[in-house]
């Protein structure tokens, strides 16, 4: 895989559709811990802000897709590409990424998905420098 170069650079790099999740290791081959509901139980900790057991993935599907994108590991990742549709997750950073992902992640997934144009604040920029 080439170096992706600056970070605010889109579509430099990977070719869409490559390299999404990297290649399986010995480590990533264990069972992941699911929850009754079918989330991995190592997510737990980002969700602080509700009772996690009652996380529907069907329900909860922005929150669960918004919070292993911006913090989960290579692990709770595949679990989420397996989960949902590659087109949900790519219309989810499309639309949502731009105010609901860390940055540094946000465009890591704009340049692996393949997209070039994507929702941006319809703030003006407070500071213009």
């Amino acid at each position: 895989m080439e170096p992706t170069g600056h970070v605010g650079r889109v579509g430099a790099g990977v070719r869409p559709g490559h390299g999404i999740i990297p290649a399986v290791s010995n480590s990533d081959r264990a069972s992941i811990e699911l929850t009754p509901a079918g989330i991995p139980a190592s997510l737990r900790p980002f969700f602080q802000d509700c009772v996690f057991e009652s996380v529907n993935p069907e329900t909860d599907a922005f929150t669960v897709i918004e919070r292993t994108l911006s913090c989960g590991n290579r692990r709770e990742l595949r679990w989420l590409f397996h989960r949902y549709p590659r087109r949900q997750l790519a219309a989810f950073v499309r639309d949502a990424g731009w105010w609901r992902i860390p940055p540094h992640r946000f465009y890591y997934w704009l340049n692996l998905f393949g997209i070039t144009d994507y929702r941006q604040s319809d703030y003006p920029r407070i500071w213009p420098h």
